[in-house]
């Protein structure tokens, strides 16, 4: 299709087009053609012909109810006639791959003029090639999934795929051996939580809360279970799928009546007379990506104690999605098993010894909380910076007032500490072994886990504050504020 000819046009030229049947305005210097729009505008046909709007310049009065992304949208460019002679504009949307300008927007590693001991050239690169990726193939995506609560599309799971993304996301290890990942950017043996943190960062940066852990946020808690103490009969048969993510994996361990009281789980597990099955029953509620599983880690009550068993969907396992705050998307589940025959191959650790299963990824959990929340918050400053930059409040812009710069300037220190106190124990990680890491730094990731996510309510109720009644709309200039503030 051919790319319409935009004319240029002076301001004053535009001005003459300010009556009902003829309405022109100016919008970040680009002239829009709005006579047969007006009576579609939510807002009602009288505000688009206001003496301070019609033929004139609405940059403002635009900018203060609407974010970029509402030019974008097709309907809206076809309305686009021409330009301001000699004026460029100063407004532009999300630009794939690009490193935002705007002050704390961005860690201080990914920031011109500032140095990090941490990231090497190819966790640059690496970086640069993950945030094309996402922007390119799962903001959208993110998105639109946010709005109509479905599972994230196979389309963009395939195409991690072809990254091998949901094998990265796993973390350092033995899975990633032979495994061509992100194109050949990085070999096997040399990525390390670094490149972990980014792929986790650049998630969190759509966005889109209830998506990122319908991502296939399951698999990244579930899995770890099967990959260190399942059989290599289980894994041969379970990693290759889901790492393809061509089949689904969560974790069920929470219950209704236990909450995360691991020790009191009332789903039991009893052996068949035989002894080669285990038949389970009970429930499990609040567990991600459930609604779409295809494997259930489970943590059942057996004779000797708590045992995690890796169950297979089938005859006796029901889900039900559950609703929460956040998007349907995430496939938050209640799960019911009824009489489930589960091979006794499929125990992961020893029976009796499941808490130690359990605890085992612990630390990788909530580290990788930690990391999604830094990222979360930070973007939440950019938007708050933006916007109190071009609201204005008694003539002046809305940054000008001090209390708002109070906020904002703690808003910054909270996310600066957590991202520094973050890559220290990620540097840390990088160095330890395993045991190492659960021995010295099960206290560290704990205390962080706690800080960021109080650091994550105190941000969102002072960007509730600064945006207003945006700030509660899921839609316009606060819609990302909003999405973190429930």
């Amino acid at each position: 299709m051919a790319t319409k000819e935009l004319k240029q046009f002076t301001r004053e030229e535009v001005e003459k087009h300010n009556k009902d049947g003829d309405l022109w305005i100016i919008i970040d210097a680009k002239v829009y053609d709005i006579s047969r729009f007006k009576n579609l505008h939510p807002g009602g046909a009288s505000i688009l012909l206001d003496s301070e709007v019609a033929g004139q310049d609405a940059t403002e009065a635009f900018f203060g109810l609407h974010r970029m992304e509402v030019l974008e949208k097709p309907q809206y460019q076809r309305l686009q006639i021409g330009t301001i002679s000699g004026e460029d504009s100063v407004h532009h949307g999300r630009i794939a791959g690009e490193i935002s300008q705007v002050p704390y927007a961005e860690p201080t590693w990914l920031t011109e003029g500032y140095y990090s001991p941490y990231y090497s050239k190819n966790h640059r690169t690496f970086q640069k090639a993950c945030r094309e990726f996402f922007d390119e193939y799962i903001y959208p995506d993110a998105q639109a999934r946010e709005e109509d609560g479905k599972r994230p599309a196979q389309s963009v799971l395939d195409k991690m795929a072809e990254l091998n993304m949901h094998a990265m996301r796993m973390g350092p290890g033995k899975h990633l051996q032979g495994l061509t990942l992100m194109n050949g950017l990085v070999k096997p043996e040399e990525f390390d939580y670094f490149h972990e943190l980014i792929i986790t960062q650049e998630l969190a940066r759509c966005g889109a809360r209830g998506y990122g852990d319908g991502l296939l946020g399951g698999k990244v808690i579930g899995l770890p279970p099967v990959l260190n103490f399942g059989s290599d009969a289980l894994k041969k048969k379970v990693l290759p799928d889901v790492l393809a993510g061509k089949k689904f994996i969560c974790l069920a361990i929470s219950e209704a009546m236990a909450g995360s009281d691991v020790m009191g789980l009332h789903t039991t597990a009893t052996l068949s007379e035989d002894g080669k099955e285990w038949i389970v029953n009970g429930s499990k509620k609040w567990i991600t990506n459930g609604t779409f599983a295809d494997y259930f880690t489970t943590g059942v009550r057996t004779e000797d104690g708590l045992t995690v068993l890796l169950i297979e969907r089938g005859p006796g396992v029901e889900t039900k999605q559950i609703k929460t705050s956040y998007s349907t998307t995430a496939g938050t589940a209640y799960i019911t098993f009824d009489n489930v025959r589960v091979p006794v191959e499929n125990t992961l650790g020893e029976v009796g010894g499941g808490i130690f299963v359990i605890l085992s990824n612990f630390n990788h959990e909530r580290w990788a909380m930690c990391c999604a929340s830094a990222r979360s918050q930070r973007s939440i400053v950019e938007e708050c910076l933006k916007w109190t930059a071009q609201r204005k409040a008694f003539g002046k812009p809305l940054n000008s007032q001090a209390v708002i710069r109070s906020k904002l300037a703690q808003m910054i220190a909270r996310t600066e500490s957590i991202q520094t106190w973050l890559e220290n124990i990620t540097y840390q990680m990088c160095n330890m072994t395993y045991k190492q890491q659960s021995s010295k730094l099960a206290g560290q990731i704990a205390f962080l886990k706690s800080y960021s996510t109080a650091s994550g309510q105190e941000t969102a109720r002072d960007a509730v504050q600064i945006f207003g009644g945006r700030g509660i709309t899921k839609s316009g200039m606060g819609r990302f504020v909003e999405h973190v503030s429930f």
